[in-house]
């Protein structure tokens, strides 16, 4: 079966991620991009982290999250951190809020196994 192309993603979806990250990048203490890529164990080149935090590009689900996870639990510093406690907080809301937009399609996910229970509509 051959394989369809995927409908872009909606400007607005992209603004929203570029602004989860920009906001997370901000809150673990780095003020610039420059600094959160030349930082070891950054899952992400310069160049990408502003082609996502502009809106230019959209990271896969998995990059989204890789860039979170680095953010939060692999390397938050600076002095303009955030407390760790308020860090991982808003890391869980950047998830949660990524994960319901159509961009991922994680809600259409869960409408399609809801619709797909057993003695549900059909």
């Amino acid at each position: 079966m051959a394989r369809t192309r995927k409908p872009p993603i909606h400007e607005d979806d992209r603004a929203v991620i570029g602004a989860l990250l920009r906001e997370l990048r901000r809150a673990a203490g780095y003020r610039s991009v420059e600094l959160a890529a030349g930082t070891p164990g950054c899952p992400a080149s310069r160049q990408t982290i502003y082609q996502y935090e502009r809106g230019a590009m959209t990271p896969s689900l998995a990059q989204f999250l890789e860039l979170v996870r680095f953010f939060v639990l692999e390397a938050p510093g600076g002095p303009d951190a955030k407390p760790e406690a308020d860090l991982r907080a808003h890391g869980v809301a950047a998830v949660a809020r990524a994960l319901e937009l159509p961009a991922y399609h994680v809600a259409g996910a869960r409408e399609l196994m809801a619709a797909m229970q057993p003695g549900g509509p059909a």
